[in-house]
Protein backbone atom coordinates (compact mmCIF):
# COMPACT_ATOMS: atom_id res chain seq x y z
CA UNK A 1 0.00 0.00 0.00
CA UNK A 2 1.61 3.57 -1.24
CA UNK A 3 1.56 6.74 1.04
CA UNK A 4 -1.62 7.85 -0.58
CA UNK A 5 -3.76 5.02 0.26
CA UNK A 6 -2.84 4.27 3.35
CA UNK A 7 -3.53 8.03 4.54
CA UNK A 8 -7.18 7.79 3.08
CA UNK A 9 -7.15 4.94 4.92
CA UNK A 10 -6.23 6.74 8.13
CA UNK A 11 -8.62 9.63 7.43
CA UNK A 12 -11.43 6.75 6.59
CA UNK A 13 -10.89 5.17 10.29
CA UNK A 14 -10.74 8.07 11.72
CA UNK A 15 -14.10 9.52 9.98
CA UNK A 16 -15.89 6.19 11.42
CA UNK A 17 -14.01 6.72 14.56
CA UNK A 18 -15.67 10.27 15.29
CA UNK A 19 -19.06 8.93 13.78
CA UNK A 20 -19.64 6.49 16.34
CA UNK A 21 -18.37 8.86 19.19
CA UNK A 22 -20.92 11.09 17.98
CA UNK A 23 -23.20 8.64 18.27
CA UNK A 24 -22.37 7.43 21.46
CA UNK A 25 -22.87 11.10 22.60
CA UNK A 26 -26.40 11.45 20.96
CA UNK A 27 -26.53 8.00 22.87
CA UNK A 28 -26.44 9.44 26.47
CA UNK A 29 -29.72 11.13 27.62
CA UNK A 30 -28.19 13.35 29.21
CA UNK A 31 -25.96 15.16 26.94
CA UNK A 32 -28.99 15.00 24.37
CA UNK A 33 -31.03 17.12 26.62
CA UNK A 34 -28.22 19.01 27.23
CA UNK A 35 -27.86 19.58 23.89
CA UNK A 36 -31.51 20.19 23.23
CA UNK A 37 -31.85 23.32 25.55
CA UNK A 38 -28.97 24.58 24.13
CA UNK A 39 -30.88 24.44 20.67
CA UNK A 40 -34.22 25.81 22.65
CA UNK A 41 -32.66 28.86 24.49
CA UNK A 42 -33.73 31.44 22.27
CA UNK A 43 -37.23 30.25 22.81
CA UNK A 44 -37.24 30.44 26.76
CA UNK A 45 -35.35 33.99 26.27
CA UNK A 46 -37.99 35.07 25.19
CA UNK A 47 -40.47 33.46 27.27
CA UNK A 48 -38.60 34.69 30.31
CA UNK A 49 -38.52 38.32 29.32
CA UNK A 50 -42.04 38.95 28.37
CA UNK A 51 -42.66 37.77 32.01
CA UNK A 52 -39.61 40.10 32.88
CA UNK A 53 -41.72 42.75 30.84
CA UNK A 54 -45.09 41.79 33.01
CA UNK A 55 -43.57 42.26 36.14
CA UNK A 56 -46.96 40.99 37.62
CA UNK A 57 -47.45 40.66 41.37
CA UNK A 58 -48.44 37.87 43.39
CA UNK A 59 -51.63 36.19 42.80
CA UNK A 60 -51.97 39.04 40.03
CA UNK A 61 -49.68 37.33 37.49
CA UNK A 62 -52.30 36.42 34.89
CA UNK A 63 -50.33 36.59 31.49
CA UNK A 64 -47.14 35.04 33.71
CA UNK A 65 -49.25 31.96 34.67
CA UNK A 66 -51.29 31.65 31.17
CA UNK A 67 -48.04 32.15 29.38
CA UNK A 68 -45.73 29.25 30.96
CA UNK A 69 -49.19 27.24 30.80
CA UNK A 70 -49.57 27.50 27.15
CA UNK A 71 -46.04 26.70 26.75
CA UNK A 72 -46.41 23.22 28.53
CA UNK A 73 -49.29 22.28 27.23
CA UNK A 74 -47.65 22.57 23.51
CA UNK A 75 -45.42 20.37 24.95
CA UNK A 76 -47.60 17.65 25.66
CA UNK A 77 -48.00 18.35 29.51
CA UNK A 78 -51.54 17.73 30.80
CA UNK A 79 -52.41 21.36 32.65
CA UNK A 80 -54.38 21.46 36.07
CA UNK A 81 -55.37 25.01 36.49
CA UNK A 82 -56.23 27.39 39.11
CA UNK A 83 -55.59 24.73 41.76
CA UNK A 84 -55.57 24.91 45.51
CA UNK A 85 -58.46 28.23 45.13
CA UNK A 86 -55.65 30.30 43.21
CA UNK A 87 -56.47 31.73 39.86
CA UNK A 88 -52.68 31.83 38.89
CA UNK A 89 -51.32 28.84 40.56
CA UNK A 90 -51.32 25.71 38.13
CA UNK A 91 -49.78 21.81 38.14
CA UNK A 92 -48.69 20.38 34.70
CA UNK A 93 -47.84 16.89 34.24
CA UNK A 94 -46.26 14.14 31.48
CA UNK A 95 -45.78 10.67 32.14
CA UNK A 96 -47.35 7.66 33.99
CA UNK A 97 -46.38 6.50 37.71
CA UNK A 98 -43.65 6.74 39.77
CA UNK A 99 -41.45 8.10 40.48
CA UNK A 100 -42.80 11.92 40.67
CA UNK A 101 -40.55 13.92 40.40
CA UNK A 102 -41.45 17.81 41.09
CA UNK A 103 -40.08 21.21 39.77
CA UNK A 104 -41.25 24.62 41.20
CA UNK A 105 -41.75 27.62 38.83
CA UNK A 106 -41.79 31.15 40.17
CA UNK A 107 -43.06 33.91 37.79
CA UNK A 108 -44.12 36.97 40.60
CA UNK A 109 -42.67 40.60 40.48
CA UNK A 110 -41.85 42.87 43.18
CA UNK A 111 -43.57 45.78 43.80
CA UNK A 112 -42.44 49.43 44.10
CA UNK A 113 -39.37 49.38 42.42
CA UNK A 114 -38.79 49.69 38.28
CA UNK A 115 -36.08 49.28 36.18
CA UNK A 116 -34.84 49.30 32.51
CA UNK A 117 -32.68 47.11 31.39
CA UNK A 118 -29.50 49.17 31.54
CA UNK A 119 -26.93 49.26 33.63
CA UNK A 120 -27.14 52.25 35.41
CA UNK A 121 -30.48 53.65 37.48
CA UNK A 122 -33.25 54.17 34.98
CA UNK A 123 -37.19 53.60 36.34
CA UNK A 124 -39.41 52.87 33.57
CA UNK A 125 -42.25 55.14 33.56
CA UNK A 126 -45.25 53.83 34.34
CA UNK A 127 -43.99 50.97 35.44
CA UNK A 128 -44.75 50.31 39.61
CA UNK A 129 -43.27 46.61 39.52
CA UNK A 130 -39.80 44.88 38.55
CA UNK A 131 -38.36 41.84 38.68
CA UNK A 132 -35.84 42.49 41.25
CA UNK A 133 -35.52 38.58 42.38
CA UNK A 134 -35.76 36.71 39.20
CA UNK A 135 -38.87 34.83 39.09
CA UNK A 136 -38.92 35.59 35.28
CA UNK A 137 -36.25 33.38 34.97
CA UNK A 138 -37.19 31.02 37.34
CA UNK A 139 -40.76 30.11 35.90
CA UNK A 140 -38.77 29.75 32.18
CA UNK A 141 -35.78 28.11 33.64
CA UNK A 142 -38.43 25.23 35.40
CA UNK A 143 -40.36 25.35 32.32
CA UNK A 144 -37.56 24.55 30.17
CA UNK A 145 -36.13 22.10 32.05
CA UNK A 146 -39.27 20.33 32.62
CA UNK A 147 -40.30 20.11 28.67
CA UNK A 148 -36.27 18.88 28.41
CA UNK A 149 -36.93 15.59 30.58
CA UNK A 150 -40.64 15.05 29.32
CA UNK A 151 -38.92 14.69 25.77
CA UNK A 152 -36.64 12.01 27.48
CA UNK A 153 -39.58 10.44 29.34
CA UNK A 154 -41.34 10.41 25.93
CA UNK A 155 -38.80 9.08 23.73
CA UNK A 156 -37.22 6.38 26.12
CA UNK A 157 -40.49 5.30 27.08
CA UNK A 158 -39.12 5.28 30.89
CA UNK A 159 -41.30 4.67 33.55
CA UNK A 160 -42.42 7.89 35.84
CA UNK A 161 -43.98 11.57 35.58
CA UNK A 162 -42.77 14.84 35.61
CA UNK A 163 -44.38 17.65 37.30
CA UNK A 164 -44.09 21.62 37.32
CA UNK A 165 -45.90 23.48 39.94
CA UNK A 166 -46.90 27.03 38.97
CA UNK A 167 -46.80 28.59 42.28
CA UNK A 168 -48.05 32.36 42.75
CA UNK A 169 -46.77 35.03 44.82
CA UNK A 170 -43.57 33.65 46.70
CA UNK A 171 -42.89 36.82 48.25
CA UNK A 172 -44.96 37.52 50.69
CA UNK A 173 -47.46 35.68 49.56
CA UNK A 174 -46.71 31.79 50.52
CA UNK A 175 -48.70 30.33 47.63
CA UNK A 176 -47.25 27.08 47.79
CA UNK A 177 -48.26 26.93 51.65
CA UNK A 178 -51.54 26.58 50.04
CA UNK A 179 -50.73 24.45 47.34
CA UNK A 180 -49.31 21.81 50.19
CA UNK A 181 -52.03 22.31 52.43
CA UNK A 182 -54.39 21.11 49.26
CA UNK A 183 -52.61 18.11 48.90
CA UNK A 184 -50.68 19.05 45.70
CA UNK A 185 -47.55 17.19 46.78
CA UNK A 186 -48.67 14.01 48.58
CA UNK A 187 -47.43 11.62 45.91
CA UNK A 188 -44.55 13.58 44.53
CA UNK A 189 -41.15 11.88 45.39
CA UNK A 190 -38.50 14.70 44.98
CA UNK A 191 -39.00 18.30 44.54
CA UNK A 192 -36.23 20.47 42.51
CA UNK A 193 -36.02 24.16 42.66
CA UNK A 194 -34.04 26.99 41.86
CA UNK A 195 -33.18 30.62 42.22
CA UNK A 196 -31.58 33.69 40.72
CA UNK A 197 -28.65 35.13 42.10
CA UNK A 198 -24.79 36.28 42.22
CA UNK A 199 -23.28 32.91 41.47
CA UNK A 200 -23.71 28.72 41.21
CA UNK A 201 -24.33 27.00 43.95
CA UNK A 202 -26.23 23.53 45.04
CA UNK A 203 -25.81 23.85 49.10
CA UNK A 204 -27.46 22.05 51.06
CA UNK A 205 -28.93 24.66 53.25
CA UNK A 206 -31.85 26.17 55.13
CA UNK A 207 -33.85 29.75 55.07
CA UNK A 208 -35.03 31.39 57.92
CA UNK A 209 -39.33 30.57 59.19
CA UNK A 210 -41.09 33.58 58.45
CA UNK A 211 -44.91 35.16 59.96
CA UNK A 212 -46.38 38.54 58.76
CA UNK A 213 -49.35 40.10 59.37
CA UNK A 214 -51.26 43.88 58.74
CA UNK A 215 -52.47 45.13 62.22
CA UNK A 216 -54.77 47.72 61.81
CA UNK A 217 -55.66 50.02 64.57
CA UNK A 218 -58.89 51.96 64.72
CA UNK A 219 -59.63 55.50 67.44
CA UNK A 220 -62.06 58.02 66.52
CA UNK A 221 -61.25 61.03 64.72
CA UNK A 222 -62.09 65.17 65.53
CA UNK A 223 -59.94 68.21 65.06
CA UNK A 224 -56.74 67.94 66.25
CA UNK A 225 -56.69 71.45 67.84
CA UNK A 226 -60.22 72.07 68.48
CA UNK A 227 -61.15 68.96 70.13
CA UNK A 228 -58.39 66.72 71.00
CA UNK A 229 -59.66 65.27 73.79
CA UNK A 230 -62.47 64.03 71.83
CA UNK A 231 -60.34 61.90 69.59
CA UNK A 232 -58.23 58.54 70.03
CA UNK A 233 -55.99 58.39 67.46
CA UNK A 234 -55.43 55.28 65.73
CA UNK A 235 -51.65 56.36 64.63
CA UNK A 236 -51.14 56.39 68.25
CA UNK A 237 -51.52 52.52 68.58
CA UNK A 238 -49.35 51.55 65.71
CA UNK A 239 -46.74 54.32 67.63
CA UNK A 240 -47.40 52.77 70.75
CA UNK A 241 -46.94 48.92 69.41
CA UNK A 242 -43.51 49.87 67.54
CA UNK A 243 -42.32 51.33 70.17
CA UNK A 244 -42.60 48.38 72.02
CA UNK A 245 -41.91 45.98 69.56
CA UNK A 246 -38.64 47.51 69.32
CA UNK A 247 -38.04 47.45 73.52
CA UNK A 248 -38.16 43.73 72.29
CA UNK A 249 -35.29 43.30 69.99
CA UNK A 250 -32.69 43.78 73.30
CA UNK A 251 -34.78 40.68 74.34
CA UNK A 252 -35.06 38.18 71.38
CA UNK A 253 -32.39 35.85 69.68
CA UNK A 254 -29.40 37.00 67.67
CA UNK A 255 -30.73 35.36 64.62
CA UNK A 256 -34.36 36.43 64.70
CA UNK A 257 -35.19 39.07 62.68
CA UNK A 258 -38.44 41.92 62.91
CA UNK A 259 -39.19 44.36 59.98
CA UNK A 260 -42.01 46.66 59.60
CA UNK A 261 -43.66 49.77 57.68
CA UNK A 262 -46.35 51.52 58.30
CA UNK A 263 -48.42 51.70 55.00
CA UNK A 264 -51.18 54.12 56.58
CA UNK A 265 -50.87 56.40 59.07
CA UNK A 266 -53.76 59.23 57.99
CA UNK A 267 -54.48 62.12 55.58
CA UNK A 268 -53.91 65.93 57.80
CA UNK A 269 -52.27 66.52 61.24
CA UNK A 270 -55.25 68.56 61.97
CA UNK A 271 -57.05 65.54 61.79
CA UNK A 272 -56.89 62.74 64.31
CA UNK A 273 -56.87 59.86 62.54
CA UNK A 274 -59.24 57.17 63.18
CA UNK A 275 -57.69 54.44 60.95
CA UNK A 276 -53.48 53.71 60.66
CA UNK A 277 -51.96 50.45 60.05
CA UNK A 278 -48.51 48.66 60.36
CA UNK A 279 -47.52 45.35 58.63
CA UNK A 280 -45.10 43.15 60.51
CA UNK A 281 -42.62 40.95 59.66
CA UNK A 282 -41.01 38.37 62.01
CA UNK A 283 -38.34 35.77 61.02
CA UNK A 284 -36.21 32.96 62.55
CA UNK A 285 -34.59 29.87 62.21
CA UNK A 286 -36.92 27.91 64.33
CA UNK A 287 -40.61 28.02 63.33
CA UNK A 288 -41.04 26.94 67.05
CA UNK A 289 -39.01 30.07 68.21
CA UNK A 290 -41.00 31.99 65.58
CA UNK A 291 -44.32 31.73 66.98
CA UNK A 292 -42.75 32.56 70.67
CA UNK A 293 -41.92 35.96 69.53
CA UNK A 294 -44.80 36.15 66.89
CA UNK A 295 -46.91 36.14 70.41
CA UNK A 296 -45.18 38.53 71.88
CA UNK A 297 -45.40 41.27 68.65
CA UNK A 298 -49.45 40.23 68.88
CA UNK A 299 -49.48 41.43 72.82
CA UNK A 300 -47.70 44.46 71.79
CA UNK A 301 -50.36 45.35 69.56
CA UNK A 302 -53.32 44.57 72.52
CA UNK A 303 -51.47 46.40 74.53
CA UNK A 304 -50.91 49.71 72.61
CA UNK A 305 -54.39 49.54 71.76
CA UNK A 306 -55.44 49.30 75.08
CA UNK A 307 -53.14 51.95 76.46
CA UNK A 308 -54.10 54.82 73.40
CA UNK A 309 -58.13 53.99 73.68
CA UNK A 310 -58.13 52.32 70.40
CA UNK A 311 -59.33 49.05 69.04
CA UNK A 312 -56.93 46.39 66.71
CA UNK A 313 -57.82 43.57 64.47
CA UNK A 314 -55.12 41.40 63.21
CA UNK A 315 -54.50 39.68 59.98
CA UNK A 316 -51.95 37.16 59.27
CA UNK A 317 -50.44 37.32 55.62
CA UNK A 318 -48.35 34.51 55.26
CA UNK A 319 -46.09 32.41 57.23
CA UNK A 320 -43.48 29.75 55.57
CA UNK A 321 -41.44 27.22 57.22
CA UNK A 322 -37.38 27.20 56.88
CA UNK A 323 -36.73 24.92 54.38
CA UNK A 324 -35.76 21.46 55.53
CA UNK A 325 -31.98 20.56 53.85
CA UNK A 326 -31.69 16.89 52.28
CA UNK A 327 -27.72 16.39 51.86
CA UNK A 328 -28.73 13.58 49.63
CA UNK A 329 -30.38 15.30 46.98
CA UNK A 330 -28.19 18.30 47.52
CA UNK A 331 -25.14 16.20 46.23
CA UNK A 332 -26.88 15.05 43.21
CA UNK A 333 -27.77 18.53 42.15
CA UNK A 334 -24.57 19.59 42.88
CA UNK A 335 -23.07 17.21 40.46
CA UNK A 336 -25.48 17.88 37.55
CA UNK A 337 -24.40 21.74 38.11
CA UNK A 338 -20.76 20.75 38.03
CA UNK A 339 -20.97 18.54 35.18
CA UNK A 340 -22.89 22.08 33.02
CA UNK A 341 -20.33 24.23 34.75
CA UNK A 342 -20.65 28.44 34.74
CA UNK A 343 -20.98 30.41 31.24
CA UNK A 344 -18.77 32.78 30.27
CA UNK A 345 -19.58 37.02 29.32
CA UNK A 346 -19.12 38.62 26.20
CA UNK A 347 -16.83 41.36 25.97
CA UNK A 348 -20.52 43.65 25.41
CA UNK A 349 -21.43 41.70 28.67
CA UNK A 350 -18.34 42.46 30.70
CA UNK A 351 -18.91 46.11 29.89
CA UNK A 352 -22.49 46.35 31.17
CA UNK A 353 -21.23 44.52 34.34
CA UNK A 354 -18.58 46.86 35.23
CA UNK A 355 -20.61 49.64 34.74
CA UNK A 356 -23.44 48.48 37.06
CA UNK A 357 -21.14 47.37 39.60
CA UNK A 358 -20.00 51.04 39.85
CA UNK A 359 -23.10 51.21 41.29
CA UNK A 360 -22.44 49.04 44.57
CA UNK A 361 -20.13 51.55 45.67
CA UNK A 362 -18.81 49.02 48.39
CA UNK A 363 -16.54 46.99 47.14
CA UNK A 364 -18.64 43.98 46.60
CA UNK A 365 -18.03 43.58 43.03
CA UNK A 366 -16.77 39.98 42.51
CA UNK A 367 -16.42 39.60 38.15
CA UNK A 368 -15.87 36.20 37.41
CA UNK A 369 -18.04 34.14 39.54
CA UNK A 370 -20.31 33.35 37.18
CA UNK A 371 -17.58 31.08 35.54
CA UNK A 372 -17.31 29.12 38.63
CA UNK A 373 -19.15 26.36 40.55
CA UNK A 374 -19.34 26.94 44.18
CA UNK A 375 -17.64 24.02 46.90
CA UNK A 376 -20.80 22.23 48.07
CA UNK A 377 -21.34 23.05 51.07
CA UNK A 378 -24.17 23.58 54.55
CA UNK A 379 -25.75 27.26 54.26
CA UNK A 380 -27.77 29.09 56.28
CA UNK A 381 -30.07 31.45 54.73
CA UNK A 382 -31.11 34.65 55.57
CA UNK A 383 -34.20 34.82 53.75
CA UNK A 384 -37.83 33.09 53.98
CA UNK A 385 -39.15 31.64 50.82
CA UNK A 386 -42.28 29.02 50.79
CA UNK A 387 -40.23 26.02 49.44
CA UNK A 388 -40.13 25.75 53.16
CA UNK A 389 -43.43 24.10 53.40
CA UNK A 390 -42.77 22.19 50.42
CA UNK A 391 -39.00 20.75 52.02
CA UNK A 392 -41.54 19.63 54.96
CA UNK A 393 -43.90 17.50 52.80
CA UNK A 394 -41.29 15.85 50.26
CA UNK A 395 -37.86 15.74 50.08
CA UNK A 396 -36.43 18.81 48.32
CA UNK A 397 -33.39 20.55 46.80
CA UNK A 398 -32.27 23.37 45.02
CA UNK A 399 -29.60 25.47 43.63
CA UNK A 400 -28.68 29.39 42.49
CA UNK A 401 -27.41 30.46 39.44
CA UNK A 402 -25.58 33.93 38.38
CA UNK A 403 -28.32 35.55 36.14
CA UNK A 404 -26.83 38.44 37.90
CA UNK A 405 -23.42 40.32 38.29
CA UNK A 406 -21.60 39.04 40.74
CA UNK A 407 -21.83 41.03 44.03
CA UNK A 408 -25.79 42.02 43.01
CA UNK A 409 -28.25 42.04 46.53
CA UNK A 410 -31.57 40.65 45.85
CA UNK A 411 -34.24 43.20 45.11
CA UNK A 412 -32.33 46.01 44.28
CA UNK A 413 -32.82 47.52 41.07
CA UNK A 414 -29.31 46.24 39.59
CA UNK A 415 -30.73 42.53 39.83
CA UNK A 416 -33.90 43.50 37.49
CA UNK A 417 -31.18 45.30 34.96
CA UNK A 418 -28.88 42.50 34.49
CA UNK A 419 -32.07 39.89 34.85
CA UNK A 420 -33.78 41.89 31.70
CA UNK A 421 -30.05 40.82 29.85
CA UNK A 422 -28.50 37.95 27.80
CA UNK A 423 -26.52 37.56 31.48
CA UNK A 424 -29.59 36.67 33.44
CA UNK A 425 -30.68 34.01 30.75
CA UNK A 426 -27.44 32.43 30.52
CA UNK A 427 -27.88 31.74 34.20
CA UNK A 428 -31.30 30.82 33.40
CA UNK A 429 -29.99 28.48 31.28
CA UNK A 430 -27.64 26.76 33.77
CA UNK A 431 -30.47 26.12 36.12
CA UNK A 432 -32.60 24.33 33.16
CA UNK A 433 -29.65 22.67 32.61
CA UNK A 434 -28.86 21.48 36.01
CA UNK A 435 -32.58 21.20 37.14
CA UNK A 436 -33.26 18.84 34.14
CA UNK A 437 -30.20 16.50 34.61
CA UNK A 438 -30.99 16.05 38.02
CA UNK A 439 -34.48 14.88 37.37
CA UNK A 440 -33.41 12.42 34.79
CA UNK A 441 -31.00 11.55 37.19
CA UNK A 442 -33.79 10.82 39.77
CA UNK A 443 -36.24 9.64 37.73
CA UNK A 444 -33.60 6.46 36.94
CA UNK A 445 -31.75 5.84 40.06
CA UNK A 446 -34.81 4.39 42.29
CA UNK A 447 -31.48 4.26 45.29
CA UNK A 448 -31.19 8.10 45.35
CA UNK A 449 -34.59 8.40 45.82
CA UNK A 450 -34.69 6.01 48.73
CA UNK A 451 -31.95 7.81 50.44
CA UNK A 452 -33.39 11.02 50.09
CA UNK A 453 -36.88 9.82 51.75
CA UNK A 454 -34.92 8.10 54.47
CA UNK A 455 -32.60 11.51 55.25
CA UNK A 456 -35.72 13.28 55.03
CA UNK A 457 -37.87 11.40 57.64
CA UNK A 458 -34.65 11.26 59.90
CA UNK A 459 -34.42 15.14 59.84
CA UNK A 460 -38.14 15.03 60.35
CA UNK A 461 -38.87 12.76 63.09
CA UNK A 462 -40.97 10.01 63.73
CA UNK A 463 -43.91 12.13 64.95
CA UNK A 464 -43.58 14.79 62.82
CA UNK A 465 -46.88 16.81 61.98
CA UNK A 466 -47.31 19.30 59.22
CA UNK A 467 -48.74 22.21 60.35
CA UNK A 468 -49.09 26.12 58.22
CA UNK A 469 -48.14 28.61 60.03
CA UNK A 470 -50.31 30.85 58.73
CA UNK A 471 -53.11 28.66 60.04
CA UNK A 472 -56.87 27.73 57.58
CA UNK A 473 -56.80 31.37 56.20
CA UNK A 474 -57.85 31.40 52.15
CA UNK A 475 -55.09 32.52 49.69
CA UNK A 476 -55.14 36.39 50.11
CA UNK A 477 -55.41 37.07 46.26
CA UNK A 478 -55.99 40.81 46.92
CA UNK A 479 -52.26 40.86 49.37
CA UNK A 480 -50.82 43.01 46.54
CA UNK A 481 -53.84 45.79 45.53
CA UNK A 482 -52.99 49.01 47.11
CA UNK A 483 -56.59 50.03 46.91
CA UNK A 484 -57.78 47.34 49.48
Amino acid sequence: MNKLKLRQALELATSICIGFMSLSILADPQDKMLAGLNEKQPQYADIAMQIWDFAEVGYQEHRSSQLLQDTLAAAGFEIERAVADIPTAFVASFGQGKPVIGILAEFDALPGISQSAEPVRQVIPGKVAGHACGHHLFGAGSTAAAIAVKTWLAESNHKGTIRLFGTPAEEGGSGKVYMVRAGLFDDVDAVLHWHAADRNSANAGTTLANKSARVRFSGISSHAAAAPERGRSALDGVEAMNYMVNLMREHIPESARIHYVITQGGEAPNVVPDFAEVYYYVRHPSAEALVGIWDRVINAAQAAALGTGTTVSIETMHGNHAVLPNEALAKVMHGSLSRVGGYSMTQAEQQFARTLAESFGDGHAMLGLETEVQPLRFAQGKGSTDVGDVSWVVPTTGLNTATWVPGTAAHSWQAIAAGGTSIGVKGMMVAAKSLALTAQTLLSNEQALKTARAEFNRRRGPDYVYQALLGDRAPPLNYRNTSQ
